[in-house]
């Protein structure tokens, strides 16, 4: 019997999404009859490969659920809404779930100006285009012996390379601005290097930047709160085991751990 092809239902959308992190591709695919790669492509495209990745896919469906993503919908393409799809799981997916409403903000933000700053930049290259194929054809007019040549079609053509080029500047000028703007924004955020660097740095300095440091990494706080339950129950197993009769080398027997808790007589 084949197995079935096509788009995944919902409902074995749901069970992949339940049960991937358990059960192995091979499994999945068996229980649904579907292809294993198909299944493990699924799986790597809309849950993740890793925890980062999931992160980041969480984050990206989290900013379409959002009331205002009809907004961003409306003011940019859908190619730009890949990009700040992108940029908006990469960096929510950076500061894990410590992240405020007024912090969303402005990497929301931040993120618009990064589109912004590469409409600039396009809008940049198709002027120098267009300057390069005026120019081309201004020279290839007056290359014309001068009883042919179209002088308003010349002139035109240079007032059209003058406008471009007045263009261009006012366009360097718009991504040195949005550049200058995005830069503050991050640092705002505290989202760069050196100031991640720094705020690290810091932390190891005194006590209190180092509960300073815990308070604001989630992940951190979790796996210090999991060693340290692992601590306890391999404590109390072994508080246990040794408060049982134990025959030492000399065939003494006695409580190893022998406390009015533990005692038992004899």
């Amino acid at each position: 019997m084949a197995m079935k092809k096509g788009r995944f239902s919902k409902t074995e959308q749901q069970f992949i999404k339940e049960q991937h992190k358990t059960l192995s591709v091979e499994q999945l695919a068996t229980r649904l009859d579907r292809d294993p790669v198909s299944v493990e492509d699924y799986i790597a495209r809309k849950l993740g490969s890793n925890a980062e990745e999931r992160r980041e896919l969480d984050a990206s469906y989290d900013l379409k659920s959002r009331a205002y993503w009809k907004d961003l919908q409306g003011q940019f393409s859908k190619a730009e809404l890949d990009i700040i799809l992108y940029h908006w799981g990469r960096i929510i997916g950076q500061f894990r779930d410590d992240v405020l409403p007024t912090e969303e903000l402005q990497v929301l933000d931040a993120i618009k100006l990064e589109v912004l700053m590469n409409r600039a930049l396009k809008n940049q290259q198709t002027n120098m285009l267009d300057i390069d194929r005026y120019e081309e054809m201004v020279t290839a007019e007056k290359e014309q012996p001068l009883e042919i040549q179209d002088k308003d079609y010349i002139f035109n053509l240079e007032r059209q390379v003058a406008m471009l080029r007045a263009a261009q500047e006012t366009l360097t000028r718009d991504y040195k601005d949005l550049q200058t703007k995005k830069a503050a924004m991050l640092k705002d955020l505290k989202a760069t290097r050196e100031q991640r660097i720094k705020r690290l740095e810091d932390s190891r300095q005194t006590f209190i930047g180092w509960v300073r440091n815990l308070m604001s990494n989630p992940d951190t706080r979790r796996e210090i709160g999991t060693e340290m339950e692992k601590m306890r129950l391999a404590m109390n197993n072994e508080q246990e085991r040794l408060s049982e009769w134990h025959q030492y080398e000399d065939q003494l027997v006695d409580q190893p751990f022998l406390t009015p808790d533990t005692t038992k007589g004899g």
